[in-house]
């Protein structure tokens, strides 16, 4: 089999807070409720499909399962990580995440689900809810009842470039007129903690896991902080944001050539602005805004050229 960079065909789910912004990058989206694209997914809610190669057509968690040797034999019962851009036409519900063991218990063995965010494009008064203002739980949970989400969420403005490092139990949501790229855990549960008394397709408000989320949420709330790694590869500037138990997340500015090697069990690139093309043994792949593509773990040395943005995923 050719070592090659495998190019994927991205899910995209319509949500209620969800608009068109996704077109920017160049997709045919279903509608104008259209609020992800999961663009390396191999979860049982959705599953991305190469599009190149001698493995086109099979899907993400297919590979997982019958070509590990892909993923450096990295052990595990399921691919570990899912890719999202999500456009916030509209404020996302104010949520919550619980950790793996919690979602072990209490969501048929589902993983839990730590995230991160890089920050896009976002309207110049644009805003994150990031953590709480409750001492104990049981000010958490009285805050929640009593409806005081003034004064129990805490709000930050946002502009593009910014990353923000969200573990499980953290309480947070996306604002209006956001749009990122998430990297997570391979996890669909969501606690839904407030929605601004929306309602549905059926004219029903959406369901709130109150219970749940004030099991899950870390009190006192605490911002996690990040350091921002900087260095240069030839033409290409690195700026490594987070590297945790769980995946490690680089942005990837390449203005010229730069000579790269791919050292990683596998990495996932989506390029977020311009365009190039990676060379490798003789083999030239041309990528742009939109593009989703994993590195394998033989592919060895490769140079990159071209004007573009990336963000990089690995564990």
């Amino acid at each position: 089999m050719r070592t090659e960079p495998l190019f994927f065909e991205p899910v995209f789910k319509e949500r209620i807070w969800g608009g068109t912004e996704l077109t920017s990058f160049g997709y045919d989206i279903p509608s104008d409720k259209t609020g992800e694209c999961w663009a390396f997914a191999a979860h049982s809610n959705g599953q991305s499909i190469v599009k190149n190669g001698e493995l086109k057509g099979l899907a993400l968690g297919e590979l997982w399962e019958s070509h590990r040797s892909l993923f450096g034999n990295v052990e595990g019962d399921r691919f570990p990580l899912l890719t999202k851009i999500l456009d916030a036409n509209q404020d996302l519900s104010v949520q919550v995440h619980p950790n793996d063991e919690y979602a072990y218990l209490h969501e048929n063995k589902e993983l839990g689900k730590t995230e991160c965010w890089y920050v896009i494009d976002c309207k110049e008064s644009a805003e994150i809810i990031y953590g709480h203002n409750a001492k104990t739980k049981e000010e958490l949970a009285e805050m929640i009842e009593q409806d005081k989400w003034d004064e129990l969420l805490q709000r930050i403005k946002v502009k593009p470039g910014d990353f923000f490092f969200v573990p499980s139990g953290t309480i947070h949501a996306i604002g209006a007129g956001v749009t990122i790229l998430e990297t997570q855990q391979n996890s669909d549960t969501t606690y839904r903690v407030y929605d601004y008394n929306r309602k549905d397709a059926d004219g029903k408000l959406r369901e709130l896991h109150l219970e749940k989320s004030i099991e899950v949420t870390k009190v006192p709330s605490v911002h996690a902080t990040t350091n921002t790694q900087h260095w240069k590869v030839d033409d290409l500037k690195v700026a490594r944001f987070i590297e945790c138990h769980y995946f490690t997340v680089e942005k990837w500015d390449i203005n010229g050539t730069a000579r790269l090697k791919q050292e990683k069990p596998f990495i996932l690139v989506s390029v977020i602005k311009g365009n190039g093309k990676l060379i490798h043994e003789g083999n030239s792949y041309c990528f742009k805004k939109g593009d989703h593509f994993l590195l394998p773990a033989d592919f060895g040395e490769y140079d990159v050229v071209g004007d573009a943005e990336m963000i990089a995923a690995s564990l």
